[in-house]
């Protein structure tokens, strides 16, 4: 089996004199010199077509004074492939090749490498390049739902018994574990759903189809913006979807998409594919929102690949959120897709496999703008510290040491979420459109063990400064009802009881944006002991 690696140079930046491809295929790495100066190269739909931009410094070196295009898989790292097309060696060079799409010879994924002649062989110019507008061929441009910032996880239990209008809940977040698709239907009720993708027959399972079209037509139905988060369990279901090097018996709870081979790249464009084209309506629901893995950072206990290089561990994620990306826009143009980080912002450890948030942001930035800047989002989980204590006002020194408002902070919070949103306003990581990338909150939790008011002050002042910041597109609380085995660490986040019976929390949340909001606002300032928002929120 041929296993890829990765080509990283001083996180993403290309060396003008030396371009280096390591490839594990045959057990030996490759070095080649590049042909002269590497080159700044773009892919982007256009019409039935993809155009390959080339530039450079000067004309690169060419032995017959040509360059050429190669279309190559996201596993491959070198040219392997014959070339799609051909021009003058030049500073500037254009290419077009047919997209080819929905079709056994689609285009949408590849990674476009322009090469040189140089001594019998052909010298790649860059380490790929992927098509950045995936949306320019997408069937659904739907509206998004953008009816406000409160967001709920909710109960699946509870989808129509009420609560979740009585609350007025704007926005929820979904697990959706690809495995549970993956294959046909065991239960004759739900028959097996066929699907063809690019000139290849798919099976998934129905049941788990009909579960989700239930969950998610409900939640539209209901007006409540819906964003699902993609994580790969290693349940058996799917082995082909499991990284090669996340097979080595260690125990996680997800594992790393497998980008190092054909079954497992086409595997996932198709389910990315399938899902993102089913949840893109009312019928079966729509996904405004896709969170690819849960707190990837954290390689050891989230997204385990057994890597532990940085650069190399983010990139093996960055090809996979490509493939993502391309599959969920080509479907629904409107759809955005994030990243997801953990509220360990800058805490400098050494520990192999938990990255700062700030760190893997950084290098995901420079890759992904290596290879072709995309409109990717920023999710984070911004809980206290510690977590553990809803009262963060009133914790002692050492964790109120790790929450600064600094992007040197060790944590990042509600209280200190302002640092990132000014941190994501940087110039080298604005979106391609030169905006502030979309940042959502997807699990924000204030245990009610010391207690509902604590929990509700926490809550309220943490919505107002979600409220109060422009580029913060929601805030969903972690979550509807308690949970066992959170209850058994000595987290209640629930606004229900296990039993059902509601908290003051329950009510705290249905005022968040309602007639007596200023009421809980007040309440919760005598609790954190100022007189004024302005003490301890920071608009943006």
């Amino acid at each position: 089996m041929n296993f890829k690696s990765v080509r990283m140079l001083a996180a993403g930046v290309l060396s003008a004199a030396v371009l280096v491809l390591t490839g594990v295929a045959g057990g030996g790495a490759d070095t080649v010199q590049a042909a002269g100066p590497a080159m700044n190269v773009t892919a982007a739909i256009s019409g039935a077509n993809v155009n390959v931009t080339a530039s450079a410094t000067s004309a690169p070196a060419s032995d017959d004074g040509m360059l050429y295009l190669f279309a190559e898989p996201v596993y491959s790292d070198t040219v392997t492939t014959n070339a799609l097309a051909s021009a003058p060696a030049g500073a500037n060079v254009a290419f077009t090749t047919p997209l080819n799409a929905n079709s056994a010879d689609s285009r949408l994924y590849s990674k476009f490498i322009v090469a040189a002649m140089r001594g019998g062989q052909y010298v790649p110019l860059n380490t790929g390049a992927y098509i950045v507008n995936p949306e320019a061929i997408a069937n659904k441009t739907f509206a998004r739902k953008t009816t406000g910032k409160k967001g709920l996880i909710v109960d699946p239990s509870k989808l129509n018994n009420g609560e979740i209008k009585d609350l007025g809940v704007k926005q929820t977040v979904y697990n959706l574990p690809l495995s549970k698709f993956i294959g046909p239907t065991e239960n004759s009720s739900y028959p097996t759903v066929n699907y063809t993708y690019n000139g290849k027959n798919y099976q998934f399972n129905g049941l788990a189809v009909a579960e989700y079209d239930n969950i998610f037509s409900t939640l539209t139905r209901y007006g409540v913006q819906i964003t699902a988060q993609v994580l790969n369990p290693n349940d058996g279901r799917a082995p082909q979807l499991i990284h090669p090097l996340a097979k080595d018996g260690f125990s996680c709870q997800f594992y790393t998409f497998n980008t190092a081979d054909q079954s497992g790249v086409e595997y996932m464009e198709a389910t990315m594919a399938f899902l993102a084209e089913r949840y893109s309506d009312d019928k079966h629901g729509r996904v405004d929102n896709w969170v690819i893995g849960n707190e990837v950072n954290k390689r050891m206990e989230w997204n385990y690949v057994g890597i532990s290089d940085l650069n190399t561990y983010v990139n093996e994620y960055a090809e996979g959120f490509r493939i993502c990306y391309n599959a969920i826009k080509s479907r629904n143009a409107n759809a955005k897709v994030y990243i997801c980080m953990d509220q360990q912002w800058d805490r400098n450890r050494p520990e192999a496999g938990k990255y700062d948030s700030k760190d893997f942001i950084d290098t995901f930035n420079a890759i992904i703008a290596t290879g072709g800047n995309i409109d990717w989002g920023l999710v984070s989980h911004p809980y206290p510290v510690p977590l553990t204590w809803a009262a963060y006002w009133t914790g002692g020194a050492y964790y109120k040491n790790l929450v600064k408002h600094n992007v040197a902070t060790a944590y990042m919070t509600m209280e200190n979420i302002e640092v990132m949103t000014d941190y994501m306003c940087s110039p080298q990581l604005l979106a391609p459109n030169g905006e502030v990338r979309s940042i959502l909150l997807i699990e924000v939790g204030y245990t009610t063990t010391q207690g509902d008011d604590y929990a509700c002050a926490a809550m309220v002042l943490g919505y107002q400064q979600a409220a109060n910041n422009q580029h913060i597109d929601g805030m969903i609380m972690s979550g509807q009802t308690d949970h066992p085995v959170e209850l058994a660490q000595g987290l209640a986040f629930g606004l229900s009881n296990v039993d059902g019976s509601h908290k003051g929390t329950y009510e705290c949340f249905k005022q968040l944006d309602g007639p007596n909001a200023q009421a809980y606002i007040q309440n919760a300032l005598a609790l954190r002991g100022v007189s004024d928002l302005g003490q301890v929120v920071y608009p943006r």
